[in-house]
C-alpha cells in the first residue's frame, strides 16, 4: 500500500510525522539513543528483515537524522551515528517512553526505564513550561493555524534591503 505524503501541510506534527513518523524508524532512533551504531546490532535489537532495516537506514540518512562513518578498525564497515537533527529527537522519545509507561502497561507489569548516568536516578518526568516557568498543560494552549496568522504584504524592497 502506498502512503501517501503529508510533507507539505501547514502543520509541523504532520510534516514530521511524514519524515520519520513509522514506527520502524522511530525504534531505529531509540536504538541509536541506546548506543547502537551497527547494521547487525539494529537487526539483533529490533528482529527487522535486512530489506526493512536498510531502507529505514537509508532514509533516516538521506534526511539527515542518521549519518553513515566508517569504522576505522575495520575496512568496508559502516556504523550509523546520530546527527545534531537525530539528537534533537531525544526528547520526542522520552516523551514517547513516558506516555507508553502511563498508558500500556499494567500495574503490575515491569519494564524498561530510563536514568541519569551519572546518579543512577530514574530521569524525571518531562513538562511543558510556559516563558513564567510554570507547567502549563494542553487547555492553556492553542495552536495559531497559517490562515489565522497576519501576513505582511510582498515587499520586494525590503527583503533586498535586510540582505545588505
Amino acid at each position: 500500500m502506498k502512503r501517501t505524503s503529508i510533507g507539505q501541510v501547514e502543520c509541523p506534527v504532520a510534516r514530521a510525522l511524514d519524515k520519520i513518523g513509522d514506527w520502524w524508524s522511530l525504534l531505529i532512533i531509540r536504538d541509536a539513543f541506546d548506543g547502537m551504531r551497527r547494521f547487525g546490532e539494529f537487526q539483533r535489537s529490533l528482529g527487522i528483515s535486512k530489506g526493512i532495516l536498510t531502507a529505514r537506514l537509508k532514509h533516516l540518512v538521506a534526511i539527515g537524522v542518521l549519518e553513515m562513518t566508517p569504522i576505522s578498525d575495520e575496512d568496508g564497515y559502516q556504523e550509523y551515528l546520530l546527527t545534531d537533527k537525530g539528537r534533537d529527537l531525544f526528547l520526542v522519545t522520552v516523551s514517547l517512553r513516558q506516555w507508553g509507561e502511563d498508558h500500556c502497561f499494567g500495574k503490575s507489569e515491569h519494564h524498561s526505564v530510563l536514568v541519569e548516568k551519572a546518579n543512577g536516578q530514574r530521569v524525571q518526568r518531562l513538562a511543558l513550561r510556559g516563558r513564567d516557568g510554570k507547567e502549563i498543560s494542553e487547555s492553556a494552549t492553542f495552536v495559531r493555524k497559517v490562515a489565522d496568522t497576519p501576513r505582511r504584504p510582498h515587499n520586494p524592497k525590503r527583503r533586498r534591503a535586510a540582505r545588505r
